[in-house]
C-alpha cells in the first residue's frame, strides 16, 4: 500500500471511530511507528485530524462566528428543522407548560404551535419567538427577561434565571451546538446561555434535544449537559449506527 493510500484510510478510520493508536495503526499497515507517526503529521498539517498522545483524534467542527445569531442560521437546513419540529409537535399534549430555548428548530415549533394551537402554554427567552408570536392571538405567551446575550437574539443570565425558578415544566426543547458521542457531552458557544439550559434541565419533566444529525461533528466552547441529562432526542432522520448505540438510553425520534 502507498503511502497516500494509507494516509487516506487512517483519514476515514479516525472520522469513522474518533480516534486511533499509533500501535494499532502500525501493525494494521505492517509499516513502523515512526511511519505512522510521519503520515499523521502530514494529515494534521492539511488539516485532517489531530494529533495526540500515542495516536490522533477526529477534528470537530465548529459553527462559523457570522452564523451565531440565530437569524443567519434560520434558512440554514431549513427542512432538517422543520422535520425535528414536527416530530416534537406531536410530543406536547394540551395544557402542557414548555420551554423552547434557543434554537432554529424551536422557531419552527413554534410556528407549529401558533397555527395549530395545542392550548399549551409556551415560554421562552428567545427573541424570534416572541416577535412571532406578537403577532398572534395566542395567548399562551410567556416571555423571559433578563440580560440580553451577546448575539441580541435570546435573553439569559441570573436575571433569566431567577424568573425561571418557579416554573416546573412539562417538557423542554433544547437546542445545541454539537454532541461528543466519546464523552456523552453536549456543547454550546454562550456560558451563559449555557448556563440558562442547565436551570431548565433541573426543573423539566422530560427534556429532550433538538437534534440535527449533522451536528454529531461539530462542537462548541462549553458543555453544558450529558446525553444522560435528557429523556430524548429528537432528529430529522435516523442517524449512523453508531450514534444510535450512544443513545441507547434515550427516547430517541427519528422519524
Amino acid at each position: 500500500m502507498l503511502a497516500q493510500q494509507r494516509q487516506e484510510a487512517i483519514v476515514e478510520e479516525v472520522n469513522e471511530k474518533g480516534s486511533v493508536l499509533v500501535k494499532e495503526l502500525a501493525i494494521k499497515y505492517d509499516v513502523t511507528q515512526d511511519s505512522i507517526r510521519k503520515d499523521l503529521s502530514v494529515l494534521q498539517k492539511q488539516g485532517l485530524l489531530k494529533k495526540t498522545y500515542g495516536g490522533a483524534v477526529r477534528i470537530r467542527k465548529k459553527i462559523a462566528a457570522q452564523d451565531l445569531v440565530a437569524s443567519k442560521r434560520i434558512s440554514q437546513n431549513r427542512p432538517a428543522k422543520q422535520a425535528i419540529a414536527q416530530r416534537a409537535y406531536q410530543l406536547i399534549e394540551p395544557n402542557d407548560l414548555i420551554f423552547l430555548d434557543l434554537s432554529t428548530s424551536n422557531l419552527e415549533l413554534a410556528r407549529l404551535l401558533m397555527e395549530n394551537d395545542k392550548g399549551a402554554t409556551i415560554v421562552t427567552n428567545m427573541l424570534d419567538i416572541a416577535n412571532l408570536y406578537a403577532t398572534t392571538t395566542n395567548r399562551h405567551f410567556i416571555l423571559i427577561g433578563g440580560h440580553l446575550n451577546q448575539q441580541g437574539d435570546a435573553f439569559c443570565g441570573a436575571i433569566a434565571n431567577a424568573q425561571l425558578s418557579p416554573y416546573q415544566f412539562d417538557k423542554a426543547f433544547i437546542g445545541l451546538e454539537g454532541v461528543d458521542i466519546e464523552t456523552g457531552k453536549i456543547f454550546n458557544y454562550s456560558v451563559e446561555d449555557a448556563l440558562t439550559k442547565q436551570a431548565v434541565l433541573k426543573q423539566t419533566k422530560s427534556t429532550y434535544m433538538m437534534l440535527e444529525t449533522r451536528k454529531f461533528e461539530m462542537t462548541g466552547n462549553y458543555a453544558f449537559a450529558h446525553i444522560s441529562d435528557f429523556t430524548g432526542v429528537i432528529m430529522e432522520k435516523s442517524p449512523e449506527e453508531k450514534y444510535i448505540r450512544a443513545l441507547d438510553s434515550l427516547e430517541v425520534i427519528d422519524r
